[in-house]
């Protein structure tokens, strides 16, 4: 098994956070995991990216140059990323900030309204973790139960009070799709 991924979106969506607790759910299963980020020239509201690569044998790159999978969390990911998507992967698409529909027919993609959900939770901030738990849903890759355990790692002691309200989003998450 071999998982190559991108989550992608605006600085401030929590997307190095969501490949860290991905990175370390995957960990946790006792899988092989490579997990490189990227911003743009701003932090906050420019652009971010990270890609993982998950497998049960070593990995000998981090580099990902068509990913399996992406979590794609507005348009301009979207723009960027398509097209690099291996034939027949996995989109999960924020469907609250994407306005333009997908182009390729031959990707699976599942339409979450990560954004407007996440509002609903009381915090915008969460949109990052309902995508994540559709992907994880969709995935299979890892357990939830996984990424659940590994959050209080990756939130730190400074920010344990959030992890109730991104476990729901997790758990939100993997509701909406089927």
């Amino acid at each position: 098994m071999r998982e190559e991924i991108v989550i992608a979106g605006f600085g401030g969506q929590g997307i190095m956070f969501t490949g860290s607790l991905l990175a370390q759910g995957a960990m946790l299963e006792g899988l092989q995991v490579t997990f490189f980020p990227s911003y743009g020239a701003e932090m906050r509201g420019g652009t971010a990216n990270c890609s993982l690569i998950i497998s049960d044998e070593e990995i000998g790159s981090p580099v990902v140059a068509h990913p399996s999978s992406c979590l794609v969390l507005n348009q301009p990911s979207l723009d960027k990323f398509e097209e690099r998507m291996r034939e027949k992967g996995l989109l999960i698409l924020n469907s609250s900030l994407v306005d333009k529909g997908v182009e390729r027919k031959d990707l699976e993609i599942a339409e979450v309204p990560a954004t407007e959900m996440a509002i609903k939770l009381g915090n915008v901030k969460v949109a990052n973790m309902i995508a994540l738990g559709a992907y994880l849903k969709k995935s299979k890759i890892i357990p939830l139960k996984s990424i659940i355990k590994s959050l209080p790692k990756i939130l730190g002691e400074k920010k344990k009070n959030l992890l109730e309200i991104n476990e729901k989003a997790l758990e939100k998450g993997s509701e909406l799709v089927k």
